[in-house]
């Protein structure tokens, strides 16, 4: 990969037309369509004057980054970067929780797209805030838009406390709120915005709030930013008549460049040609530097769009910063990023509802909503059971993973009760079998048995219902566990791979215990298998832990 080289030049200039028509001066229809009108440039200059009247706090962050950048043992290289290892407490926690929380929680429809979807004609959510949110009036009807949900998420039954509480009986390690998202919507006190949690809609810092109560419960805290697709992300509002083409609002909507994305649920980056000038990725720069400065996070999670091609050097800066910056104020900083946005040893890879068919040499990340929908709030969504997360979760970390599960509260703050019972029916799987999973590693084989699994990003739901023939193993020391993914009728448990003659030959296995029973385990190991016979009052809800303890040598 090709390093793009640092800007030596102020980016935020008057852009230069040299290419395009000037827009006219002025037009006397401030919604009217703009995509096709005016140049990506001139679009682009309304957004950042927009937003100049934060350039001194932008400039100063900057320089913040600029001095840590090179103050430390990482550069803004990829020879240095690659250097990087993950901290030891990430690679022992296996299960994080993501929250995906924000304005766009208070339609409750479509999904966390509705502030792109809502301007496209041909979407759900179009038609549903056309029905729901825009005047009857029709000389008025084009006026309201995605800045009009605002006053209406108020957060009032919002607890982070009790949030936290939640996570932690949960069984999860790491919580990873949306900072912001594609919607331009700062879910944290910004200096950088008028557009804020703190400024509008609340009026609370909720993410500050998240920070402290997570950690309280001793759980790690991270952060996740969507900020870089934001360049492009409201440019339907352009292709119709909407307030996303009045200048006065570029500051929530920004530029809202025409999006070339090539396509298909990985959205590849290798054919996108939309419009990033230098402008937006050091204003994404800064607000990042400012949220590692206000929060200190242990986990930074990016979505795809980092990966495009004008991000490359603003990435390799922001990744020596948040090192540096961590290795100076006591810890370890861990960034999640996906496909090719970064070298992959530079961070931790993350498979967006996805898992492995192997066991990969460096740790890596799943991450999946706990609804099948959206990842957002939106009513009548349906939800993947305990079982199935248990017996994913499991998978993940026989293959040296970790999952990272979503949940979206309501626009009040509230959790969906749904939600609540899967994540404690998750806590008490993990409260008795936690010692087959926390802190261990991959075994010499992930598995065995008849079910596969689809490799790769977004397959996660395409697994067939495991069966009592399939097994996961991990280790902790010279101790293996396998992990039943279903339980057997008979009570019997033939796992092949610890036979004398397979994997199994390089431990002898001198006792087997059923965790959480105390009841007697009988076993015996042949040269095709280990064969176990489980206490007959043993309990078994998901799947089940066997530890194999081998004999002294």
């Amino acid at each position: 990969m090709k390093n793009r080289a640092r800007l030596l030049l102020p980016v935020f200039l008057l852009a230069t037309p040299l290419f395009f028509a000037q827009a006219p001066a002025s037009s006397p229809d401030p919604l009217a369509p703009t995509q096709g009108v005016k140049s990506a440039a001139a679009i682009d200059r309304e957004w950042q004057d927009s937003v100049a009247k934060y350039d001194p706090e932008r400039k100063r962050l900057l320089s913040v980054e600029q001095q840590q950048e090179t103050d430390g043992p990482y550069r803004a290289d990829w020879a240095t970067l690659i250097k990087y290892q993950q901290p030891q407490w990430y690679k022992d926690a296996k299960f994080g929780i993501f929250i995906h929380w924000g304005v766009y929680s208070v339609p409750a429809a479509a999904s966390e797209w509705y502030p792109r979807d809502m301007y496209l004609p041909t979407e759900v959510a179009y038609k549903d805030f056309r029905a729901r949110f825009a005047s009857n009036d029709p000389a008025q009807k084009d006026v309201k838009g995605y800045k009009d949900l605002i006053p209406l998420f108020r957060a009032e039954k919002f607890d982070a406390v009790a949030w936290a509480r939640l996570f932690k009986e949960a069984g999860a390690q790491y919580v990873v709120p949306v900072a912001e998202h594609h919607d331009g919507f700062s879910m944290y006190d910004s200096g950088l915005s008028d557009w804020t949690v703190v400024k509008m809609g609340p009026k609370r810092d909720t993410l500050g709030e998240l920070a402290a109560a997570i950690r309280a419960e001793g759980l790690h805290f991270g952060f996740s930013s969507h900020r870089a697709e934001h360049d492009f992300f409201y440019s339907g509002g352009r292709a119709i008549r909407s307030d996303v083409n009045d200048p006065r609002n570029a500051s929530l909507y920004g530029p809202a460049h025409q999006w070339f994305d090539s396509g298909g649920d990985n959205h590849g980056l290798d054919n996108d040609w939309t419009w990033v000038s230098d402008a937006w990725t050091q204003d994404w720069l800064a607000r990042d530097t400012e949220l590692i400065e206000k929060y200190k996070p242990e986990v930074v999670y990016f979505d795809w769009w980092i990966g495009h091609p004008r991000f490359r050097g603003a990435v390799a800066q922001f990744a020596a910063f948040y090192y540096n910056y961590a290795v100076a104020h006591g810890y370890i900083g861990v960034i999640d990023f996906k496909d090719y946005s970064m070298n992959w040893k530079a961070g931790v890879r993350d498979f967006e509802r996805g898992q492995l068919d192997h066991i990969e040499a460096d740790h890596w990340q799943t991450d999946t909503s706990i609804s099948d929908q959206s990842w957002g709030y939106i009513e009548h969504d349906t939800f993947k059971s305990p079982e199935f997360l248990v017996r994913q979760l499991v998978d993940i970390v026989s293959k040296n993973g970790n999952l990272l599960l979503n949940i979206g509260p309501r626009s009040d703050g509230t959790i969906p009760d749904e939600v609540q019972t899967t994540l404690r029916d998750m806590g008490a799987w993990l409260k008795v079998n936690g010692e087959a999973i926390y802190a261990t590693t991959p075994w010499r084989t992930f598995g065995e048995g008849p079910t596969k699994i689809a490799d790769g990003a977004f397959h996660d739901t395409d697994t067939k219902p495991y069966t009592p023939q399939d097994f996961r193993f991990t280790a902790k020391g010279s101790t293996v566990y396998a992990i039943g993914m279903a339980c057997p009728a008979d009570g019997k448990a033939v796992i092949h791979s610890l036979g004398w003659a397979h994997e199994g030959s390089a431990i002898p296995i001198a006792n087997v215990e059923l965790l959480g029973s105390d009841g007697k385990v009988t076993f015996t190991q042949g040269a095709d298998a280990l064969e176990v016979t489980l206490p007959s009052n043993a309990a078994c809800n998901y799947a089940y832990a066997l530890k194999l303890t081998p004999a002294a040598r």
